[in-house]
C-alpha cells in the first residue's frame, strides 16, 4: 500500500534536507580543508600532508552531492528545471570551478617542480571556494525570491541575469557558506594533523567559525526585513504538479512565520550559532573528534534553519507570485516517490555504512614522516 501522497511530499521535503546537509558535513571538510590549503601548509612537504587528510575519502563525500542532485531531479523535477535554467551560468561557474579538485588531486603530486605544485594548490582553493561561494549565494537568493514565471504549460521563463543574483544579501549568505565549511575543514584537519599544522588548522577553524556565527546572526536580522512569501489561498496538499493553482503574497518578515508559530523551531538557529562556538572550545582542548562532532550540528542548524524558513516554499517567484515552487505542487507523482523511497531506504544505509568503515579504516593522523616515506604512493 502507497504512502500518503501529503505525507510523501513531507518525507521528500525532509530527505532532500537531509542529502543537502549531509552534503555540506562530509564533503564539505573537504572543501574546507582545500580552501585552507595554500595558508595551513608552509612547505610541500606540509601541503602533501594536508591533501592526504581528505585524499583517500573525498570521491567518495562526492556520492552526497550526485544524490542530492539525482533527488532533486527525480522528486522535484519542476523545481530541478527551473533551477537549472535560472541558475545557469552561476551552476556552470560553480561545476567548472570543481573540475580543479579531481584534477588537482591526481595532478599535484606528479611532478617535483614547485610552481606546479603551487599552482595547483591554488586551483584547489579556487575548486573549493568558488562553489561553496555560488551555493550560499542560490540560498540567499531563494530567500530574495527568484524571477521566474510559468505560462498555461509550465514552461518557465527566466527574467534575470548571472549578475542579478549577487546582490548584496545573497552575498552575504555565500561568505556565511564559505566560512562555514572552512571551519568544517579546519576542524577536520585538527583531527588528523599534528604540530604545526593542527596549531594552524585550530587557528583557521576558530577565525572560521566566530566569521560564521556573526554572519549567520547578521543574515537573520537581514532575513526578519526581507518580504518572505506566504500562501494566501486554499491548497490542496494531494494534488498533482500544478503551481499555478494558488494564490502567494509578500509579506515583510514572514520567513519567520514558522519559527513564530512554532517557537521549538527557534533550536535550530540556536545550533547553528551555539554549535560553533563550542567546537572552537573544545578545539582549544584538543577534543578535535568532539569539536567535529559540534562543527557538524552547527551546520545542520544554519542548513535548516534556512529550509524551515522557506517551508512551505523550494522556489519563490518574485516576478509572478503563483508560479513559485512549493512542497505542494512541485513533487513528482505518488508513485515515483514512493519507489524512490523504497530505493533510498535501501541505499543510504548503504552508503552511510561504507563510509563509515572506509574512515575507520583509514582513521589516524596524517604525519610529515609518513608522507615521506610514502613518497611515490600518495597524493
Amino acid at each position: 500500500m502507497l504512502l500518503d501522497y501529503e505525507v510523501l511530499k513531507l518525507i521528500w521535503w525532509l530527505l532532500v534536507g537531509v542529502l543537502l546537509i549531509g552534503f555540506a558535513i562530509m564533503d564539505g571538510h573537504d572543501i574546507g580543508v582545500c580552501t585552507l590549503l595554500p595558508f595551513v601548509g608552509r612547505d610541500d612537504v606540509e601541503r602533501r600532508v594536508i591533501v592526504n587528510t581528505i585524499g583517500p575519502h573525498w570521491e567518495g563525500n562526492q556520492v552526497w552531492f550526485i544524490t542530492a542532485g539525482g533527488a532533486i531531479f527525480a522528486a522535484l523535477p519542476l523545481v530541478y528545471a527551473t533551477a537549472f535554467s535560472g541558475f545557469y551560468w552561476a551552476l556552470i561557474a560553480a561545476l567548472w570551478a570543481l573540475f580543479f579538485r579531481p584534477v588537482g588531486f591526481k595532478y599535484r603530486s606528479l611532478i617535483k617542480n614547485p610552481t606546479w605544485r603551487n599552482t595547483w594548490d591554488w586551483l584547489l582553493l579556487v575548486g573549493s571556494a568558488v562553489p561553496a561561494l555560488i551555493f550560499g549565494v542560490a540560498f540567499g537568493n531563494l530567500l530574495l525570491g527568484v524571477p521566474f514565471s510559468f505560462d498555461q504549460n509550465l514552461v518557465s521563463t527566466y527574467t534575470g541575469s548571472f549578475f542579478e543574483l549577487l546582490s548584496p544579501f545573497a552575498l552575504l549568505c555565500g561568505v556565511v557558506s564559505v566560512a562555514m565549511l572552512t571551519m568544517q575543514g579546519g576542524v577536520y584537519l585538527a583531527h588528523r594533523t599534528i604540530d604545526g599544522i593542527q596549531a594552524r588548522a585550530k587557528t583557521g577553524a576558530t577565525f572560521a567559525a566566530i566569521i560564521t556565527v556573526l554572519l549567520f546572526v547578521a543574515a537573520g536580522f537581514w532575513v526578519r526585513s526581507l518580504d518572505g512569501y506566504v500562501i494566501s489561498s486554499v491548497i490542496d496538499t494531494n494534488a498533482l504538479i500544478d503551481p499555478l493553482s494558488k494564490q502567494v503574497e509578500q509579506q515583510s518578515g514572514a520567513w519567520l512565520n514558522n519559527f513564530m508559530a512554532y517557537p521549538v523551531l527557534w533550536l535550530l538557529p540556536a545550533l547553528g550559532v551555539l554549535m560553533p562556538l563550542i567546537s572552537v572550545g573544545l578545539l582549544k582542548i584538543n577534543q578535535t573528534l568532539s569539536a567535529f562532532v559540534a562543527s557538524s550540528f552547527g551546520i545542520l542548524g544554519i542548513i535548516a534553519t534556512a529550509g524551515v524558513a522557506l517551508f512551505p516554499f523550494y522556489m519563490p517567484s518574485s516576478s509572478d507570485l503563483r508560479s513559485s515552487l512549493t512542497v505542494w505542487d512541485a513533487t513528482s507523482s505518488q508513485m515515483t516517490l514512493f519507489i524512490m523511497l523504497l530505493v533510498v531506504i535501501f541505499l543510504l544505509p548503504v552508503v552511510v555504512a561504507y563510509t563509515s568503515w572506509g574512515y575507520a579504516v583509514m582513521r589516524g593522523k596524517v604525519t610529515k614522516a609518513y608522507i615521506k616515506e610514502n613518497e611515490k604512493t600518495l597524493y
